[in-house]
């Protein structure tokens, strides 16, 4: 209970350096900086970033005057590194070191985030964090924080305040201050609008935790409508309030629904469900349909259909996916109702991929080899036919690309490091670049389409984040706009002849429109009444498209009639945004993007702050039981360590300090440790003595994250001093020894990618190697080897892991390097890690038994048990006593795949092993444990 309690402890501060890149830069960036007293923005000089560091350190400056009221008076300074480099959309705050990383990738689809521009909505979003840290460190929490630094403050705040809380107050002040946020976009309710209209009707505690096998919103959607509506009936002070209760941990047991019963004079349950209610009421007037009657009857979630396009007039290529299966590229017969699969997808961060001529284009994932901070986005061309692929580009950042009629072209958006974009016109056989059409009034675009010679169709955003449909002039980047510029989100364009068919957000729903010689018509779609539907395509006076429900995106197909097209005032789309008639949205002005503030813009050195330390962490990796001083500098470059081991199995004590530094390839190491009562049998008596190594060492880590698979290859060695000093009986009869010998190790992970339920990768493959041995005075040498191969099992969600593990090392007996060999299970291993030569199989057949979805108190949470079937074989030799010893098991191991609290999942299990010839260390047959699992490709 001790190991799991303190696994809890740090689950909050792995969940955030798990989004957090080591090093990443070339050597040769160079930073610049805005500082002032409430924020300094760091970013790369010569990238081009200065007017969106003004904006954000302007949009900071101001909220942190007009809405830290309603959080806390209290202001810290934040360290803001902006990271334009990357493909993936993305930020966040974190303790541990105190600052915020802002991933400046604009997204392409404008729907799921709106279309103010991106580092402006960032801003809006991340500050409120920033606010809620400020103001959190107080009671219980700053107690936490003098005990274990900035990650123990995480640790309390997380316990004492909801994650629900922390993303939908954020999504209220990204709407609050802003012409848009989610709260002002039909798809962000589109989650629970599904569940409500299909009548799916879940605990708390799902609606919390989530679910494997249903679709369950996450907590940004139920945090929103939950602190919108406590701001809306009691009034701005009352999250202040509520989280300034909580944060002291008054009434130390649940304190933030005793605050929330204080303030709102109702309980927790019935606040909750009011919020809900409030939201709800507005679904309640639809009425059923057929996509919604559809959805009811699925048991579970069906999966995802998406963007749909026809072949011919009985057949459509699309998009699949689903909890038990990864996306691919699929052919539906419309007549039979049958699949065809064609390929899996490529790694890639959305679905969208355009049809032409035989031909599929889309644009897919790809890391750099050497750089954290470098990925791109390449385009990928797919033969339907011959079900071949071809990648046209390299090194690339484009996106959402589309192939002309006749299959030779593709157009693309060719997003730039800040954020600047432009339409390119590719070869699509070579990807040579045709033509870059200018931008004079430096527009971002989303998904172009071929329109007419010289002309592409793209939605459209300003600088100011109004958007709209418009043809570009692809000779001088000349835009004639469909409709008005507005906030309404547009966006997911289809041309069909002299047709353009496009999604737009229309009061409460995100709904299908068509241009006819710019009549605006709006589309019927008696099927889905209800929420959002997309990517409409047309043939012979047929439609298909995909609606939003609460088993996943459906393909509908309807006929086209003459009621289908309704027609329509584009002016419509000027009229405000639906906000659900929360006043308290209308009672501040959005603060606008401000890029017109001269701020002074200064060089940031890379050294400062470098040794940065900043929290106290306890970790145990059984036997080991560590204490550590831990810290790291705000571009992550430098991570340092003081540390207390104890180890449980030889008793021994150590001390150390380490240092990884990653400013350069490769990454350097630096490290010294002492262990103290050190001990081995040797008869009659227990040999004991104390060591001290010295190391300095290199890394070279590479990723080639691409195609089907990620991957990733390490290489480290480094050259070690080593002391040991004998004790008590042994210094009498063995002289100190003093020695350097060097290590050196590789591993490499390859995985294919996975879906929600999948246990582990359908397929993949970890090795690891690593070789030790003395260099003067002495002899001595360790090699060891372990591999795990990932198979499918019998069914999706089973897998067929095959592992097997070699160790070889000196007889001569002058040091015996530590042992991490293992062992089968059920045994013991320190008894045999001396000898010269094991080596082991195993056999593991995992799979899902049940997905409960049922949770205790609102403390601990099942989303799913499964099982393990294993068979382990050991062979142990040594050579001089002509030893040969087999240690075999079987058994079976059941793991509980858990949240606690509703927010941190943790996996846990029994195991029971069957040995075979448990004689050998003196055990009986049957060996019981309580295991912690790790994976081993670190999923």
């Amino acid at each position: 209970m001790r190991k799991l309690f303190l696994l809890i402890f740090c689950l909050p501060v792995v969940s955030v350096l798990q989004a957090q890149q080591f090093g990443g830069h070339p050597p040769s960036t160079k930073w610049n900086q805005i500082n002032n007293d409430t924020l300094r923005v760091i970013f790369p000089a010569q990238s081009g970033l200065e007017k969106q560091a003004t904006d954000i350190a302007a949009t900071v400056q101001r909220l942190a005057v007009q809405t830290t009221p309603t959080i806390g008076s209290r202001m810290r300074k934040i360290n803001i590194v902006l990271q334009p480099r990357t493909t993936i959309s993305n930020a966040y705050v974190a303790l541990g070191p105190w600052r915020s990383e802002f991933y400046l990738m604009p997204p392409q689809n404008p729907f799921d985030l709106g279309t103010t521009p991106w580092y402006h909505m960032l801003a809006l979003h991340e500050y409120r964090h920033v606010q809620q840290f400020n103001n959190f460190r107080k009671g219980l929490s700053r107690v936490a924080y003098y005990l274990f630094g900035q990650e123990g403050l995480a640790m309390a705040n997380s316990a004492a305040i909801p994650n629900w809380f922390w993303e939908g107050d954020a999504v209220y002040q990204e709407t609050l201050k802003s012409q848009q946020g989610r709260g002002r976009l039909p798809f962000f309710f589109n989650d629970y609008r599904s569940l409500w209209l299909a009548n799916k009707n879940y605990s708390w505690m799902k609606l919390r935790n989530g679910s494997l096998r249903d679709f369950v919103p996450d907590h940004y959607h139920l945090g929103y409508m939950q602190v919108a509506y406590g701001r809306e009936k009691y009034g701005p002070d009352f999250w202040k309030n509520v989280t300034d209760d909580a944060a002291r941990f008054n009434g130390v047991l649940y304190p933030f629904q005793r605050a929330i019963k204080k303030y709102s004079h109702t309980s927790y349950t019935t606040f909750r469900n009011e919020a809900m209610q409030y939201f709800r009421v507005y679904v309640d007037s639809v009425k059923n349909d057929a996509v919604s009657n559809w959805a009811q009857q699925q048991k579970h979630f069906s999966g995802d259909e998406e963007f749909p396009q026809w072949i011919d007039a009985n057949t459509v290529v699309l998009v699949k996916s689903s909890y038990k299966k990864i996306p691919a590229f699929y052919l539906r017969n419309l007549t039979a109702g049958s699949d065809t699969r064609l390929r899996t997808k490529d790694i890639s961060l959305d679905n969208y991929f355009s049809y032409r001529n035989g031909k599929i284009v889309y644009a897919a994932y790809e890391a750099d080899v050497r750089w954290a901070w470098k990925d791109y986005s390449v385009l990928k061309v797919l033969d339907v036919h011959s079900g071949q692929q071809q990648t046209i580009t390299h090194h690339s950042r484009y996106f959402a690309p589309d192939i002309s009629a006749d299959g030779k072209q593709v157009v693309a958006v060719d997003v730039q490091t800040g954020g600047a974009a432009t339409l390119h016109i590719l070869d699509a056989s070579s990807g040579a670049v045709l033509k870059k059409v200018p931008n004079p009034k430096q527009l971002y675009y989303s998904h172009p389409k071929f329109y007419k010679e010289n002309t592409v169709l793209s939605a459209i955003r300003t600088t100011t984040g109004a958007n709209t449909l418009g043809l570009v002039n692809i000779n001088d980047g000349s835009v004639e706009e469909l409709l008005p510029y507005s906030f309404h989100v547009t966006g997911f364009p289809l041309v069909h002849g002299d047709t353009i068919t496009f999604t737009a957000a229309y009061q409460q729903r995100d709904e299908l429109f068509a241009l006819v010689n710019k009549q605006l018509y709006r589309l019927q779609t008696p099927a889905n009444t209800g929420t959002g539907n997309y990517q409409w395509s047309t043939m012979n006076n047929k439609a298909v498209y995909s609606a939003f429900t609460a088993a996943g995106y459906h393909l509908v197909q309807q006929p086209i009639t003459a009621d289908s097209w309704k027609p329509m005032d584009a002016d419509a789309f000027s009229s405000s945004l639906f906000t659900y008639e929360l006043g308290s949205l209308k009672q501040d002005q959005p603060l606008p993007v401000d890029t017109s503030r001269s701020y002074r813009i200064g060089r940031y050195r890379k050294a400062f702050n470098l040794i940065n330390f900043h929290s106290w962490r306890p970790y145990i990796s059984d036997p080991d039981y560590t204490f550590s001083l831990i810290g790291q500098n705000v571009l992550n470059t430098l991570q340092t360590e003081i540390y207390f081991n104890y180890n449980t199995d030889e008793k021994f004590k150590e001390v150390g300090a380490s240092a990884v530094y990653g400013a350069w390839f490769p990454y350097f190491t630096l490290g010294v440790a002492g262990a103290f009562d050190r001990q081995e049998n040797d008869s009659p008596a227990v040999k004991t003595w104390n060591e001290v190594n010295g190391r300095l060492g290199l890394q070279f880590p590479f990723t080639f994250n691409g195609g089907r698979y990620y991957r990733r290859l390490s290489f480290s060695g480094g050259i070690n001093t080593h002391q040991v000093y004998y004790t008590n009986f042994a210094k009498t009869k063995y002289a100190d020894k003093q020695f350097e010998f060097v290590d050196g190790s590789v591993t490499f992970t390859m995985q294919s990618q996975v879906a929600r339920q999948h246990i582990y990768p359908r397929f993949g493959i970890n090795l690891f190697s690593r070789y030790r041995t003395i260099i003067n005075n002495y002899s001595g040498f360790q090699w060891l080897t372990s591999a795990a191969l990932y198979l499918p099992g019998a069914m999706p969600t089973h897998n067929l892991v095959i592992t097997g593990a070699y160790q070889k090392r000196d007889t001569i007996g002058d040091y015996g390097f530590s042992n991490s060999f293992p062992m089968s299970r059920g045994y013991l291993g320190y008894n045999f890690y001396r000898l010269p030569e094991m080596y082991k199989y195993g056999v593991n057949y995992h799979f899902p038994l049940v997905y409960p979805d049922f949770g205790i108190g609102n403390i601990v949470y099942f989303q799913r048990l499964r099982a393990n079937g294993f068979y382990d074989y050991t062979d142990v030799r040594y050579y001089r006593q002509n030893l040969h010893l087999e240690l075999r098991s079987a058994g079976a191991e059941l793991f509980f795949d858990t949240k606690w609290w509703n927010e941190y999942p943790v996996s846990f299990g029994i195991r029971y092993s069957r040995l075979f010839d448990g004689e050998v260390q003196g055990l009986g047959p049957n060996q019981w444990e309580f295991i912690l699992p790790i994976n081993l490709l670190g999923r």
